[in-house]
């Protein structure tokens, strides 16, 4: 088998696109020409003594016929290079580019240039072959082995061109290691996309229809140019293949790039840096890549780090994430996901964002059966903690913390805001309901506050939500309540009852199993609510938490419950505020008026996005029926849901308030609202307080005050201080809403 081919001289610049697939009526740079657009611009040929100086300057060129300059060309910038096939050259003059103190003169040294355009005063040095692409205005490109472009190249996306067959399309298998759940990859796709495309896998319509219409985003005709955005540098890299970048790109000591759209502009330009290896991927705007990483099949959203030698594979990390050293295979992770540790592994999972991934932690045992690992699906908020151990297939509500453990089994843990804990000396799995809320309060508000404060995009293609206690999880809640009230029930009556893992979200398999629990639910409820001393700890063990033997027993069941409904509470009372606020001739019968539906019971987390199932389940109509014809259609759709956003959130939270009181007035409603905000202050603070009182913690500093000047003292802490004028403004806001008197 031949690898190595003798081809005549000029096959080097000719026919870059296999003449079968040059369309009729085109020719090798009609393609091209689309792309390197200058307006206004005017192209001849050199002069005598412009090819006379080239040749003088150690220049050569297979014909210098075929090379195009504009009036400001400078020949003697031009030194010791070659050129094939028709190149075009824009302003050379006497000039220097300057790059974080790099300074390099406009023109072209030893290098090799094949078919290319390239634009005004750029420096291109050393580039030992280029072929193919289109080189923007100012950009710098420096030490570079080899740079080219197939004519069929996709740049990342999960297409085909002609003549090619299915078997080369480029997928990620997200979620699980099987394929079953791949999906096509795009420019521009987000991660509200892939979960459309990989959750709804029976829905076989939508199956085909999103496969064609990220097929029909992308040309499929051979023979589109590579493409370096206008003030980008690239330097020290050794490969470069079928890569397109937007402008301000800066890359530097890049091993291997290969078959990538790499989104940057000058608002939020993306780095790439040194011992780097990536392939077949879409990198988002305002992306940094350092140090090693090794990425293979994937997607980055926009504003997220890959640094210290992460490996990212057959995965899409969304937007605002960081990840650093570890391992990470065949997962959908929404925004603001932080892992940060080599030690650390995550493989077919859904991860909800907002999550954080401690060092040790290994997310999915690798291979607990004799098939491919199956899935772990994670809501908003989960942190298990360092050396943690989970085990395929598993499944967790919103912000689960999972203390230090290794895990035997699989896992369905339906309370949110909890702490799992494995007690290996009691020989029980322990459940801590509302644990944020109760003993991590600094975290959790702190939490909400910071995914804000870090959202920095510019593009901001994903919309996301950050509150902790939105719909999504008050829904959780209200099943968390009713699993509370029935299991109490249970264990006061004498009657273990098995948490039954079933399809569905919490909040659908707790109220599908909720019909004939009634009693229990409500000596539960009589038991929770009161001092009645029958509910002890220790009897409210129930089954099917864990596929095991040994009893999951939920710890401060009561706390929970009441802890429960602080959290439902205060998040209804605080979008009515906000409804109220908005609308001063808002009244609570009219309110009631606006959202007389039953309240909105199924919330879909669409890649951060809160959206109403039924919005889902229509938007999936659409799609299938040809309503929605593109991408950028279903795109639109989601700005338009993110728009209604604030009316669904209103009634989700009048709704809850039903759902919380039937006879107490609005008034006293928010009124008791203020003593729960400032429950939060205190909780707040005194949760941050043990830092400052842990003697170990004390102990390593020589004084208290060398320690508040290394640490801070509490009363300066920049949130604490937030929080304690975000309740004061509550209180005032209350009031003067009250004042109106048409509450």
């Amino acid at each position: 088998m031949e690898t190595v081919r003798i081809l005549p001289s000029h096959a080097i610049a000719s026919d870059f696109i296999l003449p079968e697939y040059v369309p009729p009526g085109n020719d090798q740079y009609s393609i091209r020409n689309t792309q390197f657009v200058h307006a206004g611009r005017s192209w001849r040929s050199l002069t005598s003594g412009e090819v006379e100086t080239l040749v003088k300057n150690g220049n050569t060129a297979d014909r210098w016929e075929d090379i195009r300059v504009t009036d400001r060309f400078d020949p003697q910038q031009i030194l010791h290079s070659s050129f094939f096939g028709f190149v075009r050259i824009g302003t050379v003059e006497d000039a220097v580019l300057e790059h974080h103190d790099l300074k390099l003169p406009v023109g072209i040294t030893n290098s090799r240039i094949v078919s290319c355009d390239i634009g005004d005063h750029v420096a291109l040095h050393n580039v030992h072959y280029l072929a193919h692409y289109i080189i923007g205005d100012r950009a710098i490109l420096t030490n570079i082995d080899e740079m080219h472009v197939s004519d069929h190249a996709k740049f990342g996306n999960g297409v085909l061109k002609d003549g090619e067959d299915e078997e080369v399309r480029v997928t990620l298998d997200v979620i699980n290691e099987t394929g079953s759940r791949a999906v096509d990859p795009f420019d521009g796709m987000t991660t509200a996309d892939a979960y459309l495309w990989a959750r709804y896998r029976d829905d076989t319509r939508l199956q085909t229809r999103l496969r064609e219409l990220t097929q029909q985003r992308t040309d499929a005709t051979r023979g589109y140019y590579g493409e370096i955005g206008t003030q980008s540098v690239l330097k020290n890299t050794r490969i470069v293949k079928d890569v397109r970048t937007g402008g301000h790109c800066y890359i530097k000591g890049a091993n291997k790039l290969k078959n990538l759209t790499i989104n940057s502009d000058g608002d939020e330009p993306t780095q790439i840096g040194e011992g780097v290896e990536l392939v077949n991927g879409i990198i988002g705007y305002g992306c940094r890549i350092f140090y090693g990483c090794k990425a293979v099949r994937f997607i980055m959203g926009n504003n997220s780090s890959l640094k210290y030698g992460a490996r990212l594979i057959h995965s899409f990390l969304g937007d605002n994430s960081t990840v650093s050293c570890c391992e990470l295979l065949n997962n959908l992770i929404f925004p603001a996901h932080e892992q940060h540790h080599n030690n650390s592994f995550l493989v077919a999972a859904l991860i909800g964002g907002q999550s954080n991934i401690a060092a040790g932690a290994t997310i999915g045992s690798n291979h607990n059966s004799r098939s491919n690992d199956n899935e772990i699906v994670a809501g908003r908020g989960f942190w298990p903690g360092l050396s943690t151990t989970l085990t395929h297939s598993s499944r967790f509500a919103s912000f689960v913390l999972v203390s230090k453990g290794d895990y035997p089994a699989e896992l369905d843990v339906p309370l949110p805001f909890s702490l799992l804990a494995d007690n290996v000396a009691a020989g029980r799995l322990e459940l801590t309901p509302a644990f944020w809320w109760t003993r991590n309060m600094y975290a959790l508000a702190r939490n909400s506050w910071k995914f804000g404060a870090r959202d920095t995009r510019i593009h901001r293609s994903q919309h996301i939500h950050f509150d902790a206690v939105a719909p999504d999880t008050a829904e959780e809640i209200i099943a968390a309540r009713t699993l509370l009230e029935r299991w109490a029930g249970a264990a006061v009556e004498g009657a273990p009852l098995r948490w039954q893992p079933a399809a569905g979200t919490y909040p659908e398999n707790v109220a599908a199993a909720d019909a004939d629990t009634t009693a229990l639910r409500e000596t539960g409820q009589r038991v929770l609510s009161g001092d009645d001393s029958a509910l002890d700890e220790t009897l409210l063990a129930v089954r099917g938490i864990e596929k095991s033997r040994r009893p999951a027993v939920i710890l401060r069941a009561r706390e929970g419950w009441e802890a429960y409904g602080e959290m439902l509470h205060h998040y209804a009372a605080r979008h009515i505020l906000a409804a109220l606020e908005r609308d001063p001739t808002l009244t609570a019968e009219r309110l009631a008026a606006r959202c007389d539906t039953s309240r909105t019971a199924s919330w879909v987390n669409l890649g951060g996005q809160l959206v109403p199932e039924h919005a889902v389940t229509q938007l999936r109509g659409d799609i299938n029926t040809g309503s929605l014809d593109s991408w950028d259609a279903i795109h639109r759709r989601y700005d338009e849901l993110a728009e209604s956003y604030t009316d669904e959130v209103t009634c989700h939270a009048w709704g809850v308030y039903q759902l919380l009181t039937e006879s107490a007035h609005l008034a006293d409603f928010l009124t008791r609202a203020i003593g729960i905000q400032e429950l939060i202050r205190d909780r707040v603070y005194s949760s941050r307080q043990k830092d400052y009182e842990n003697p170990f913690r004390i102990a390593t500093y020589r004084t208290p005050e060398e320690m508040d000047a290394a640490i801070g003292s509490i009363d300066d802490n920049s949130f604490i201080r937030q929080v304690s004028m975000e309740t004061d403004q509550f209180r005032t806001r209350v009031e003067a809403v009250l004042k109106r008197g048409n509450v």
